[in-house]
């Protein structure tokens, strides 16, 4: 006779912004490290200190929960999505539906810190992607920009091995024959094409393109650059 003990999950071990023993918590909490010394750096300045995150929510700042506490009278958080998010705490975010690509965001305006975590290679086509480097730019007087690398085996929101380097029409027929990561099994060609087509993922040498006043840093996994870091400080 065979017995089977399962042992469900708490939604906190599930979610990998709240536990921190996850891999994926670990990855942020390292990216934190660099965001924190910009903030610091602001705070150093000014009493206020503005922080906008483009294509954020709330919740992604649970990564630096502890520290963003310690100076919650101090900070304050402009989130701007395509989407709407949720807001839980309104005394310290802020949130506004938005385009972030577009040339007038913000018109006049700068912050203290501009921060970006895999959202630049979701915005569409390279103008698109160049609008979205010049505000990060312009709205920014520290800045940090993380994305993907194309170069790094394993995509990350496909979650296949060098899907970002097969043709496009064979990203295509996958996604309508199995479920790839973060994406259900699509019913027809058209649907499986908008997905495939809406992430385009980048090289260092474009990124250094986009952002040639940053330092370019690489997030690495087994010796290979998974990510790619543009941050100005």
């Amino acid at each position: 006779m065979n017995t089977k003990t399962e042992i469900e999950s708490s939604p906190t071990e599930r979610d990998p912004y709240k536990n921190r023993k996850s891999m994926e918590f670990s990855f942020r909490a390292k990216r934190f490290a660099h965001i924190q010394k910009l903030i610091e750096a602001a705070l150093a300045e000014k009493d206020k200190v503005e922080i906008l995150d483009l294509g954020g929510s709330e919740k992604y700042w649970l990564i630096g929960e502890d520290f963003i506490n310690q100076h919650r009278d101090r900070l304050h958080f402009t989130l701007i999505n395509p989407e709407q998010q949720e807001e839980k705490n309104t005394d310290l975010f802020s949130f506004m539906i938005g385009d972030a690509t577009k040339p007038d965001l913000f018109a006049g305006r700068q912050f203290d810190v501009v921060h970006s975590n895999s959202v630049i290679e979701h915005v569409g086509d390279w103008q698109a992607i160049k609008c979205f480097a010049d505000n990060t730019r312009r709205l920014g007087k520290r800045y940090y920009m993380q994305t993907p690398n194309y170069w790094f085996p394993y995509e990350p929101h496909f979650r296949f091995i060098g899907f970002q380097w097969l043709p496009v029409s064979m990203r295509v027929w996958l996604m309508t024959k199995m479920r790839l990561g973060f994406f259900e099994k699509q019913s027809s060609a058209p649907e499986a094409r908008e997905h495939v087509e809406s992430i385009r993922l980048l090289t260092t040498k474009q990124v250094k393109e986009l952002f040639p006043d940053a330092k370019i840093e690489h997030e690495m996994i087994a010796g290979l650059p998974k990510s790619i870091l543009a941050i100005k400080g």
